[in-house]
């Protein structure tokens, strides 16, 4: 009895030692996802699953008691690469990075002082837990986008079958009488996750074969889909009977509880429908499974638990060398602008602008230190759009957001996406990311670029990499994003917009080697790699 209690206070020592230090290097982490991710409606569920692990855990409790922990050394396999993935997503400011680093270092820690047989156990409910991890960004928009689509056009189908006239142009429904516009709450990925992730816990508790397990998984993903198709095709059949107003506020949300628990019950049927037509192969899988959860009664390990075991010692070492120099070392220095936006010049060649304010809200979701956005305007009267974001540092929460996020998640679809160059009078250049955008008949072509402490990168996975690697070797994390656009005209070429791109690139890049810092801090030319001497 006294030995059983000495085990018990000192597993309660290495589990609180442990949730210390992982509290402390992963705060800032944690605190984002239970403050910023959990209280997005497309990821609200995500608070219940760790209570749900901690049930699945809870529930296999008579098994683990039989098995004796073992430590070993296998589980740094894990912690390694949990501890490097922090790193990278800490210094390169990506959140998913962290996530996914909390749980491959805590499952590094189960394995590591548990033991194989045990994690073995528990496998299922550590996996299930990666569910209350939100994906990245650019993953989600691009799914989201997709969705709309998708839905949008089954939809439009249903109706048509029913008899009604509409017409789909991008995201917004044409009824003659009103416009639908299928925004991203719409999209159907606030059901799609819940219904994965409920699916995967049906088909955990259902007793059945494999095959019909993943059946279940698979299928709540068109299920979902065409739920929330004809979600959109009962509020277009509504708005015709009611008007639009009547199917806003509380109906429109009622509407989707109703398709969520529809899809739920079609689920089940499913269930229903394979446990009746194919019964032999299930009762057979009963007997089975009564076999198997017959407890064999193991002989448990009196060597006790040790507060000194090498495993434990090494990585609690660990954890707490990762938390010292996390907290104690400042990795980015705030690098000043050589000169505020405030003193951007509105004339720049033949090229007139106007400097544009932009809303509260859309500043504070960016969280940047400076920014210039204006309109230009040569002397033939074509325009185009102008903006720059400068970040003195970058961290998690707070980093530049790439326009192919941004514009994707704006209805923009991306007829064309790639890379140029620009080339400079004199030789010399720089590339740049192209894309060519449109929503309905409108067309826009885009360059961006990202320069970064003396560097020129052109994409996200640039940007995260060398802001991860500057901020160990140069304790730098400063950078800007540089947009311009500009609309194709309905009678100007895609060569023309092309030509005025490039043009205006020309004449823009050296004016702003005075205000971003370069590969020197206390030296502005930031582009003097790319202009010869």
């Amino acid at each position: 009895m006294k030995n059983n209690t000495q085990m018990d206070l000192k597993n309660l020592i290495k589990a609180f030692l442990y949730l210390f230090l992982i509290a402390g290097i992963y705060y800032s982490t944690i605190n984002w996802l239970v403050v910023k991710d959990w209280a997005r409606d497309d990821y609200s569920y995500g608070m219940l699953i760790p209570f749900i692990v901690l049930y699945l855990i809870w529930e296999k409790k008579s098994v683990l008691a039989l098995i004796s922990s073992l430590p070993t050394w296998g589980g740094f396999v894990l912690l390694f690469p949990g501890l490097g993935l922090f790193w990278l997503g800490e210094l390169g400011g990506e959140f998913f990075l962290s996530y996914f680093s909390l749980w491959i270092l805590f499952t590094g820690l189960c394995w590591i002082n548990l033991g194989w047989k045990k994690l073995k156990i528990i496998a299922f409910p550590l996996v299930f837990s990666l569910t209350m991890f939100p994906l990245p960004s650019f993953i989600n928009v691009k799914i989201t986008f997709a969705l709309k689509l998708l839905s949008s056009n089954i939809g439009v189908m249903m109706m048509r079958v029913y008899g009604m006239s509409a017409h789909r142009e991008g995201n917004v429904i044409d009824l003659g009488f009103t416009q639908l516009q299928v925004v991203d709450a719409c999209s159907g990925l606030r059901y799609l996750f819940p219904m994965i992730v409920l699916s995967i816990l049906i088909a955990y508790f259902w007793k059945a074969g494999l095959w019909k397990k993943l059946v279940i998984v698979f299928s709540s993903i068109p299920l979902t889909i065409f739920t929330n198709a004809l979600r959109i095709a009962l509020t277009g059949i509504l708005s015709e009977k009611f008007g639009s107003k009547a199917v806003e506020g509380f109906f429109h949300d009622f509407e989707g509880w109703l398709i969520f628990m529809i899809t739920l019950g079609v689920l089940l049927g499913e269930i229903w429908v394979m446990n009746k037509v194919f019964p032999e192969f299930q009762r057979l899988r009963s007997v089975r499974e009564k076999k198997s959860d017959t407890p064999v009664i193991r002989k448990i390990s009196k060597r006790g638990v040790s507060l000194m075991q090498p495993q434990f010692i090494v990585s609690v070492v660990l954890l707490g060398l990762t938390l010292m120099l996390s907290r104690g070392i400042e990795f980015r220095e705030a690098v000043p602008m050589g000169r505020s936006f405030n003193e951007f010049p509105m004339m720049v060649g033949e090229w007139v602008g106007t400097k544009q304010v932009m809303e509260d809200q859309f500043i504070g979701a960016l969280d940047f230190s400076d920014y210039i956005m204006a309109d230009y305007v040569d002397k033939q009267g074509r325009g185009l759009n102008f903006y720059v974001a400068y970040y003195e540092s970058q961290r998690k929460g707070e980093s530049i957001h790439s326009p192919a996020t941004c514009l994707r998640g704006g209805g923009w679809v991306f007829k064309e996406d790639g890379d140029a160059f620009v080339g400079f009078d004199g030789g010399g250049g720089m590339p740049v990311s192209r894309a060519l955008i449109q929503k309905g008949s409108f067309r826009q072509l885009s360059y961006y670029w990202f320069p970064m402490r003396g560097r020129v990168l052109t994409n996200a996975f640039q940007m995260k990499w060398w802001t991860f690697w500057d901020a160990l070797t140069r304790q730098r994390t400063d950078g800007a994003l540089v947009r311009v656009i500009a609309p194709v005209g309905e009678n100007e070429s895609l060569k023309d917009a092309e030509n005025r791109l490039q043009g205006f690139v020309r004449e823009i890049t050296p004016v702003l080697a005075e205000f971003l810092p370069g590969s020197d801090p206390d030296n502005h030319l930031f582009f003097k790699r790319i202009f010869p001497k």
